[in-house]
């Protein structure tokens, strides 16, 4: 019999770990291109970030309920039962994933990344990790802070109404291209003050790989302040923030048509949790 507790550890280390393939493949081809290039530009970013979310959740969804998010999983852990002991396994397989992503990128992209900053500054550290106004300057932290609350309050509340069944959910399989949908729309519209990281594990796995491999200054903004701690904290507390305003503002006037409907959300997570 297989392990459902390992798969699912697998299945959220496999899925975070496309999604940053993707995420992190795209800024690196982007940042490391000459001036005027036609490799990308802001939107692809946008839209590759976003096919890496969907792609990511196709991969893990059946077994782990795909949360690839540690802002996610602790929403779900508030409020629609996903086990709270299964918490931390969780983020720690998202992060190795993001993690070894992030190595993979770094090594693939090596010699581009050697032509554009050979020092290994910000110019090029914004390839792993996000930096208060993409690494440009002119944004504080507490902006940065509030803006990382702000988009990731915006993912996990709109993730919650497309897995609830009672609320008219994307059908024939497609919850995951809605959510990679939602993703691009952060990106394009919350993507300016600190890079919209909206995910823990996609910021400190990579920036870890970062540091481990040449960049020195990997846990700090360019004007030498910490940052590491914000793409972290931040993205939790909006997580739980946007779960509340799900709860409070829609969740609690969704009737089932029959006794027999239960939301999807709640369902996947008994199921994958590995408790039913």
């Amino acid at each position: 019999m297989r392990n459902s507790y390992l798969g699912a550890l697998s299945a959220e280390f496999a899925g975070t770990m496309i999604l940053i393939l993707f995420g992190n493949g795209v800024v690196a081809q982007v940042v490391t291109a000459p001036a005027n290039s036609p490799l990308g530009n802001h939107d692809s970013i946008a839209w590759a970030w976003g096919i890496g979310v969907t792609l990511g959740v196709y991969v893990a969804a059946r077994i782990s309920g795909a949360h690839l998010n540690p802002a996610v999983t602790i929403a779900l852990a508030s409020y629609l039962g996903f086990p709270w002991k299964r918490v931390l396994p969780y983020i720690a397989a998202q992060t190795l994933g993001a993690f070894v992503a992030a190595l993979i990128v770094r090594v693939t992209y090596a010699d581009l990344i050697n032509r554009a900053d050979p020092g290994h500054t910000s110019a090029t550290q914004i390839i792993f990790a996000t930096l208060p106004g993409n690494g440009g300057g002119g944004v504080s932290i507490p902006t940065a802070f509030l803006d990382q609350v702000v988009g990731t309050a915006i993912l996990v509340f709109v993730i919650f109404a497309l897995v609830n069944a009672l609320n008219n959910p994307p059908l024939a399989n497609l919850a995951p291209v809605v959510i990679g949908l939602l993703v691009v729309a952060i990106g394009m519209a919350w993507g300016a003050n600190a890079g919209y990281a909206i995910n823990p594990a996609r910021d400190f796995g990579p920036r870890l790989a970062s540091y481990i491999t040449g960049y020195s200054t990997a846990w700090v903004a360019p004007d030498g302040t910490p940052y590491w701690w914000l793409p972290i904290v931040a993205p939790i507390v909006g997580g739980l923030i946007g779960g509340a305003f799900f709860k409070i503002l829609i969740d609690r006037y969704l009737l089932p048509d029959d006794s027999e409907a239960q939301p999807v959300g709640r369902e996947v997570v008994v199921e994958h949790g590995g408790d039913k």
